[in-house]
């Protein structure tokens, strides 16, 4: 009895030298979760990442504003608004008109004080006809002089006369869904002239279904398009007269040889037959 006494005694003592060895051991380590708050760093700052504000993000939806979406280019949002992609570029602060981004906005009507208009071209005014205007403003009463105060905004008006661009039939006629403008038959070559005086503010092949473009601005309130042309034969910011050759008839991006021409009043696509003289 005295024999399994000791033996006990023994076995108790060494279970207890283990066990405080192992305690002892596992002092010497961090507790979980003291070693993930270290590795998580909680007292680090936290970054966040600001979200990136694209150019004009402040006049969404503001009159005068366009938003950029998927499949825009700057060329057919110049042409739908009715401007030149330089006064667009200009008034949006782009510096390179080929690269806008989805969310984008873009200024589409000019800023106060930068409306500039083509002057058109004036009748000829001979001895005649000055000797009336000066009786006639002669024998009314004078108007009264207007303070700046009194001056409100006057609505765009156009004096701008068009030709036929080109000699050929009418293959197609306009189609506000279908046909933004007339096709008009011809040969390869065959001269395609302005059809009014104005100025150039495209040149290239950039706007898809169009081929080799030109597009004119005559004032504030017209623009004329002439697409699928062989060669163009002036150049951007360029000033043309009625009835000046500017491109040849071709079939660029187009089933056969014509021209498709359009006439924009304000940026919306209207039937060209309206303004076009009867043949």
């Amino acid at each position: 009895m005295t024999g399994f006494n000791s033996k006990f005694a023994f076995v108790c003592v060494v279970s207890a030298i283990t066990l405080a060895g192992c305690g002892s051991k596992s002092l010497n380590h961090a507790p979980v979760e003291e070693r993930m708050t270290r590795a998580g760093n909680p007292s680090a700052p936290v970054v966040v990442t600001p979200v990136k504000q694209l150019p004009g993000f402040e006049n969404a939806g503001k009159p005068g504003y366009y938003t950029v979406k998927p499949g825009d280019t700057m060329i057919r949002i110049a042409l739908e608004n009715g401007q030149s992609v330089q006064d667009v570029a200009r008034w949006s602060h782009v510096d390179n008109p080929n690269k806008i981004e989805v969310g984008q906005v873009l200024r589409v009507a000019p800023p106060a004080g930068d409306v500039v208009v083509k002057p058109v071209s004036k009748p000829t005014v001979t001895a005649s006809t000055a000797a009336a205007g000066a009786s006639a403003a002669a024998s009314s009463p004078a108007a009264p002089a207007s303070s700046p105060a009194d001056t409100k905004p006057v609505a765009a008006v156009s004096e701008v006369s068009f030709i036929w661009p080109a000699a050929g039939a009418v293959l197609a006629g306009f189609d506000e869904q279908k046909n933004k403008g007339v096709d008009i038959a011809g040969t390869a070559g065959e001269p395609v002239l302005a059809a009014a005086d104005g100025r150039v503010v495209y040149v290239g092949a950039g706007l898809r279904g169009y081929g080799n473009l030109i597009i004119l601005k005559h004032d504030n309130v017209f623009l004329t398009a002439y697409a699928h042309n062989r060669a163009l034969l002036v150049k951007e910011d360029q000033n043309v007269t009625k009835g000046q050759k500017i491109a040849e008839m071709g079939n660029s991006d187009a089933d056969r040889v014509k021209l498709h021409f359009e006439v924009r009043r304000q940026g919306k696509p209207v039937d060209p037959a309206k303004y076009l003289p009867a043949r």
